[in-house]
């Protein structure tokens, strides 16, 4: 669950990191009434759920509260990446000398936390990391003690040379890492942190993404949760029990089981598709859930055919079976529709798509060449 900047600044403040004061606006008065209690200088901040806000035009520096109302008037409403501006964040502008980047991520490959920084702060870290990636440093946190002290020191003496600084931002990375932990995050982020003409270290910005199997230990985290700057298709499958995550290519693919549907994507990307989406029905056999799983992947324009890939175990086939009839009832199919359907209750399964018009496979990798065929002749 992505958290919008102003929530993630809440929760770094909580944990005793220096953040600037700021309130969110979803009006221009609103804005106008924030700046002028904040005085002098303002920035204004689209609160979306997506990167390159500044380059989109979202993030507008106001020199007074009539500037911050005018801003914030063009900036609501403007759609970022596909998403629509509901509310903006108004923050006291900031005179900056240097700009640091912290991040702590959960990384696969040590199974462990990673602290990552870099003096090159206030642009994008993928982009630090593919033109100049000697300029991040990387310390892989043991979860049984966090991040110690002489280990964050170690690391802050790579960005600052005065040891004063050296010392706050060690300080700071600690708490970012009792942040990470406290609220069960997969990425945590201060970019940048920024140091102030007088000297000393804020965090001028923040990013947290919270691990979706954390919400039911942390209700008041899953109550931030804003649907209105989250994909419809991934609130709908949500909603509907499903594990969906939306891609850019043109092969919709429904899978029941994780395993499953990585090697089902992988096949696509093989035979030289692009699956348009990971989607999970689970081990579950109510119908239903397979019409909302093609409700969703129907719902997509860039889909250009659509895989189905049962293996039954758990799943009943005919269960599934079933749900592609009423689903395909209930809904214009307008692009080829594959079907790759084995194991339990499969000779039953096979009879009633059939009977409803439909063919199934029960060899994997030829599904998969006809669905990839398919949605490029489509």
């Amino acid at each position: 669950m992505n958290l919008h900047e102003y929530q993630a600044r809440d929760i770094l403040r909580r944990h005793g990191i220096p953040v600037p004061p700021g309130e969110v606006a979803t009006s221009a008065d609103q804005a106008r009434a924030i700046a002028a209690r904040l005085g002098g200088a303002v920035v204004v901040k689209a609160q979306v759920h997506a990167g390159g806000r500044g380059k989109a035009g979202g993030v507008k520096l106001a020199r007074d509260a009539a500037e911050a109302a005018a801003h914030a008037a063009k900036i609501l409403g403007m759609t970022i990446k596909g998403l629509v501006v509901q509310r903006v964040l108004i923050a006291p502008a900031a005179e900056i000398t240097a700009e640091s980047y912290l991040g702590i991520v959960v990384d696969r490959a040590s199974q462990r936390p990673m602290l990552m920084v870099s003096a090159a702060g206030g642009v994008d870290i993928e982009e630090v990391a593919v033109q100049a990636p000697e300029k991040i440093h990387r310390l892989a946190v043991d979860p049984r003690y966090g991040v110690l002290p002489h280990q964050a020191l170690g690391v802050a003496l790579k960005l600052y040379g005065d040891l004063t600084r050296a010392r706050a931002a060690a300080d700071i990375m600690q708490r970012l890492y009792g942040a990470f932990y406290a609220v069960g995050a997969s990425l945590a982020e201060i970019n940048p942190l920024a140091t102030t003409r007088d000297g000393a270290l804020a965090a001028l910005d923040a990013k947290i993404v919270i691990d979706d199997n954390e919400l039911t230990r942390h209700p008041e985290l899953a109550a931030l949760r804003d649907t209105s700057a989250e994909a419809p298709s991934e609130v709908a499958a949500r909603e509907a029990g499903l594990t969906f995550i939306k891609l850019d290519g043109s092969v919709g693919c429904c899978v029941n089981g994780a395993g499953l549907a990585m090697a089902t994507m992988d096949l696509v990307k093989y035979y030289g598709g692009e699956p348009a989406n990971f989607l999970d029905i689970g081990g579950s056999s109510d119908p239903q859930k397979v019409v909302s799983a093609l409700r969703i992947i129907t719902a997509d324009p860039s889909v250009r055919a659509i895989l189905f890939n049962i293996f039954g175990g758990i799943t009943r086939g005919d269960d599934v079976a079933n749900g592609i009839v009423q689903a395909t009832g209930q809904l214009a199919l307008k692009v080829p529709l594959v079907i790759r359907l084995t194991g339990t209750n499969e000779e039953l399964a096979i009879e009633i798509l059939t009977k409803a018009g439909f063919s199934a496979l029960s060899d994997m990798d030829e599904a998969v060449k006809q669905a990839v065929a398919k949605a490029r002749t489509a």
